[in-house]
């Protein structure tokens, strides 16, 4: 079969590659695409995956989100118009979801974020198949929508940190303390002031500090930031802790055993409180308790191989309903 995957950022390149792989193991044709945005193509070329970059993201207003996006919806519409795929995959895409919806190709989403409420009013009503961790209640992503859910005992990391092996070594000073700046731009995060630059000076007395900033490369006073591509996850395994405001480098570092510590700035995160409550070490604080909720957890390592082991890869399911198994 033809299988169309999009991936509009770094974790659905990642999460694109582990089901490009598997599905082309199987003797699926993938055509895997993305969009010119900070943190796909660097990855891309970094994971040497083989993809045809659609459009760009641009984040300045709300007229260059829908501007963008709905260039990218022509340009798809004219690629599948007269030979659509079989399937189509994504992470929330919704450029994905309104194409293959309009040319009538069955679409598989995936789903752990319910903070990010216009993204899912514009995919989840146009699934077929939504794919979601057991963490989040049903109840949250029929309320988008969702006509079928399928549910798996795990997160979405799952399938690319399981035997995961970093690509990329760091000879940084420890102890090494990342911090993740919010994704500032996001529509989700309109209105709700940035931390992580706050509590990334104040961890400075602890150890050197990584900034992994997101849109702008300036320097920033006595905080280390990358000018060039860094692999976060590589980063994450390597690091003594890892502190960001809860998305994928932090379930990375906790499947990977790094300490990660999440500051609770957009409510309740249901992917994160799980995988605390399995025993992974991701630890939930106020941004007033992050400096020390950092000394208490800086350096500690956490076995966690045998609980990564025990949680069910997403892969496995999207593999299932591709081979028609549900």
């Amino acid at each position: 079969m033809r299988i169309w995957y999009d991936a509009c950022t770094g974790k659905h390149v990642r999460y694109g590659a582990a089901i490009t792989k598997r599905l082309e193991e199987k003797g699926h044709e993938i055509i895997f695409t993305t969009r010119k945005h900070p943190d796909t193509l660097p990855l891309a070329r970094h994971l040497n995956l083989k993809v045809e970059v659609i459009g760009k993201y641009d984040p300045r207003t709300s007229y260059t989100r829908l501007y963008e996006g709905l260039k990218r919806q022509l340009k798809f519409s004219k690629i599948f118009m007269e030979d659509p795929p079989n399937y189509a995959i994504c992470h929330g895409s919704v450029d994905l979801c309104r194409v293959a919806f309009g040319l009538g190709v069955p679409i598989i989403c995936t789903f752990d974020t319910p903070h990010a409420d216009a993204v899912n009013r514009l995919t989840v009503p146009l699934a077929s198949i939504v794919v979601a961790s057991k963490a989040i209640p049903q109840e949250i992503i029929r309320s988008y929508g969702a006509k079928r859910i399928i549910q798996f005992d795990g997160v979405d990391e799952v399938a690319w940190m399981r035997n995961f092996k970093p690509l990329m070594n760091f000879d940084f000073k420890r102890p090494l303390i990342v911090v993740r700046e919010s994704e500032i731009k996001a529509a989700y995060a309109e209105g709700i002031a940035d931390v992580t630059e706050r509590i990334a000076r104040g961890l400075t007395s602890l150890g050197q500090v990584i900034y992994l900033s997101r849109y702008s490369k300036k320097r920033r006073r006595e905080l280390i930031v990358p000018k060039g591509f860094i692999d976060s996850a590589s980063l994450a395994a390597q690091a003594d802790l890892v502190v960001s405001v809860g998305g994928t480098i932090a379930r990375e570092a906790a499947l990977s055993g790094t300490p990660s510590i999440v500051i609770d700035v957009f409510g309740k995160i249901h992917v994160n409180e799980y995988l605390a409550s399995r025993g992974f070490p991701i630890f939930i604080t106020k941004p007033e308790d992050a400096l020390r909720d950092a000394k208490k957890y800086l350096g500690m390592r956490f076995d966690v191989k045998t609980l990564l082991m025990e949680l069910e890869n997403p892969v496995d399911v999207i593999e299932n309903i591709i081979e028609e198994k549900y």
